[in-house]
C-alpha cells in the first residue's frame, strides 16, 4: 500500500519536468478546442484514455459505442476549479436497455443497446471591456457548449458499434454566436476477456460559421471554421486478480498533433478506486507540454441506489496553478 502510494506521488511529481512546459501546437487554436479538453472527473483523472474501458461508469464522449456496455442508468456531474476566470462544466446521462433472451436466440441478451446524452459547458467571465477611447465599459464574457446524444448497440459478444450527434453553440460577443452540428463515430472490439480494442472518428463535419454584421455593419464579414477531425485507437488491458484497469491511445489531428495518452485505475479498496495518466503526449514535436493527472472515486450503496463523488487534478502547462475537477455520481 505505502510503496503504491509513493509511487503515485513520485510519478505526479516529476511528470512535468520530463515534459518541457515550453511550445505550442496549432491544434490548440483550432475551433472546439474546449470539448478536447476531457470529460468528467475520471476521464481526466485517467489522461482521457479512456475510449476502450468498459467498466464502471461509461460516458461516451470518449466513445459513442460505450454505452451499450453501461450496467446501470447513470448519472454524473462535474464542476471544474480552474485559473484565469475560465469554467469548464460537464452533465452526462447513461441509459442501459437490457433485452430479454429467446430459448431461439440465447445471445439476444448480449445484443443490447445503450443510450447517452451530455453537455459540455465552458467559457470565460470578467473580461475587461473598454472602447476605443480606452474606457471602461464593463465586464464580458464568452460561452462554449457542446451537447451530444449517442446511440451504440452490442451486435455479437466481441463487437458493439456507436453514433453520436453533436450540436455546438457559441456565444463570443454580445450578437455575434453561431452553432453547427458534427458526427462521432466508434467502434469497440473484445479481443479476450482482458483486453479491449477500440476506433473512433471525431467531429466529422463539425464547424462554426460567423457573421459579424450585426457588430461591424457594413464591415462585417461572413466567415468559416471547420473543426480538425480526430482519428482515436485504444487499447484497454483488465487484470481481476489485481483489480487494475490499464489503457493506452493514439490519436492523430493532423497540424503538428499526434498524441500519446497513458491511464490507469486501482479499486484499492471495496468502492474506493484510485487513478492517474498522462494526456497529450505529442509525437510531432518535443516541445510541446504533457498533461499529467490524479484523481480518485468513492462509491456508497444507498437504498435503490448507488452514489459516489469524483476528483482528479491536472497540471496545465499555462496556467499559474492546476486543476481541480469535483464530480457526483448517481447509478439506479
Amino acid at each position: 500500500m505505502k510503496k503504491s502510494i509513493a509511487a503515485a506521488v513520485f510519478f505526479f511529481l516529476t511528470a512535468s519536468s520530463l515534459f518541457p512546459q515550453a511550445g505550442f501546437s496549432a491544434i490548440s487554436s483550432m475551433p472546439g478546442s474546449f470539448s478536447r479538453l476531457g470529460f468528467g472527473a475520471r476521464g481526466i483523472g485517467m489522461g482521457n484514455a479512456m475510449s476502450s474501458i468498459v467498466e464502471g461508469n461509461l460516458v461516451s464522449y470518449y466513445n459513442p459505442a460505450l454505452s451499450a456496455f453501461q450496467q446501470d442508468n447513470s448519472f454524473s456531474a462535474s464542476y471544474s476549479f480552474l485559473s484565469l476566470d475560465r469554467t469548464l462544466n460537464f452533465l452526462n446521462f447513461t441509459k442501459h436497455f437490457q433485452l430479454k433472451s429467446r430459448p431461439e436466440d440465447p445471445d439476444r441478451d448480449i445484443r443490447t443497446p445503450g443510450l447517452s446524452l451530455g453537455l459540455i459547458n465552458a467559457g470565460v467571465t470578467k473580461i475587461d471591456g473598454r472602447d476605443n477611447q480606452g474606457i471602461k465599459t464593463g465586464d464580458l464574457s464568452t460561452s462554449e457548449n457542446q451537447f451530444f446524444i449517442s446511440f451504440s448497440n452490442r451486435f455479437s459478444r466481441k463487437l458493439a458499434v456507436g453514433l453520436a450527434v453533436k450540436f455546438y453553440y457559441y456565444k463570443l460577443y454580445e450578437k455575434v454566436t453561431s452553432s453547427g452540428f458534427g458526427l462521432d463515430l466508434g467502434a469497440l472490439y473484445t479481443l479476450s476477456e482482458r483486453v479491449n480494442l477500440s476506433l473512433v472518428l471525431s467531429d466529422l463535419n463539425s464547424k462554426y460559421k460567423w457573421d459579424t454584421a450585426p457588430v461591424r455593419q457594413e464591415n462585417g464579414k461572413v466567415t468559416e471554421d471547420k473543426f480538425p477531425i480526430g482519428k482515436k485507437i485504444g487499447l484497454s488491458y483488465r487484470i481481476p486478480e489485481y483489480k487494475i484497469i490499464a489503457s493506452a491511445e493514439f490519436e492523430g489531428y493532423g497540424h503538428g498533433a499526434n498524441y500519446l495518452r497513458f491511464g490507469a485505475e486501482y479499486n484499492i479498496y471495496e468502492m474506493l478506486f484510485l487513478r492517474g495518466g498522462v494526456d497529450k503526449l505529442n509525437l510531432s514535436t518535443k516541445d510541446y507540454p504533457a498533461r499529467p493527472s490524479l484523481g480518485f472515486s468513492y462509491f456508497k450503496k444507498l437504498t435503490g441506489f448507488t452514489a459516489g463523488v469524483d476528483y482528479a487534478f491536472v497540471l496545465e502547462p499555462y496556467s499559474p496553478s492546476g486543476s481541480h475537477i469535483l464530480g457526483i455520481n448517481v447509478n439506479f
